[in-house]
């Protein structure tokens, strides 16, 4: 149970932090924080839930890399759905104070910095596009995730790799879909939005799934 609050709190601070930076100070006029400002503070809460949540849970804050560790024999299968169902009930809980943050001058949510493609991506890119990006770049945060936690590689490091590769990975994608990356961050502001961020959320559960599947696969392969 102590995890699974762990991985509760964990999630909502990222969603609270990375998400809030976004909608509230992103493009405050003048002195607005912009996507660099934005893909830091992504890093940010991952780097200090790592530090310290991550000695009780493993700060996995993502039912994508769950699912990415379990397939590379991190994390045994009574774990799975537990930590999910804590992730997201974590995520839809940031977004719930981020909206009453984000209405309490009048405004509306807008796109409440839900991911979409199409003409729903900040930069209008496709659903392939979409699709390769959040493939690929879940991949590569798990390799980095399950090389990082290895028991062979220097301890002490694995929070700074983790949160820097979430920065480098929002650096890169925020244009195409907004970043996801992790289905919990995904649901928390499509059920906001609703309508067309519900009826493109399947992209961004399945993407980052299947990307950090192949990648416990492959690393598995790679470490052995």
């Amino acid at each position: 149970m102590k995890k699974n609050i762990a991985e509760f709190l964990g999630t909502f601070w990222l969603v609270f932090g990375g998400c809030g930076s976004a909608l509230l100070a992103a493009g405050f006029p003048g002195v607005g924080i912009g996507l660099l400002g934005v893909s830091f503070a992504f890093g940010l809460t991952v780097l200090t839930i790592a530090y310290s949540l991550g000695h009780i849970s493993g700060a996995h804050l993502n039912p994508a890399v769950t699912i990415g560790l379990w397939v590379g024999g991190r994390v045994n299968t009574g774990t799975v759905l537990p930590y999910i169902i804590s992730q997201v009930a974590g995520a839809i809980a940031a977004a719930g104070v981020l909206y009453i943050i984000v209405t309490g001058n009048g405004s509306t949510i807008g796109s409440f910095a839900a991911n979409g493609y199409g003409e729903h991506s900040p930069g209008h890119y496709s659903l392939a596009a979409a699709l390769t990006t959040e493939f690929v770049l879940t991949f590569m945060f798990l390799i980095i995730i399950l090389g990082a936690t290895d028991d062979k590689a220097p301890k002490g490091f694995a929070g700074l790799a983790i949160g820097l590769a979430l920065t480098l990975i929002h650096l890169i994608s925020i244009p195409v879909t907004n970043t996801s990356v992790n289905p919990a961050r995904s649901i928390s502001q499509a059920i906001f939005v609703g309508d067309w961020a519900l009826s493109q959320l399947w992209l961004f559960i399945v993407a980052p799934i299947a990307g950090a599947a192949v990648a416990g696969f492959v690393y598995k392969i790679i470490r052995e």
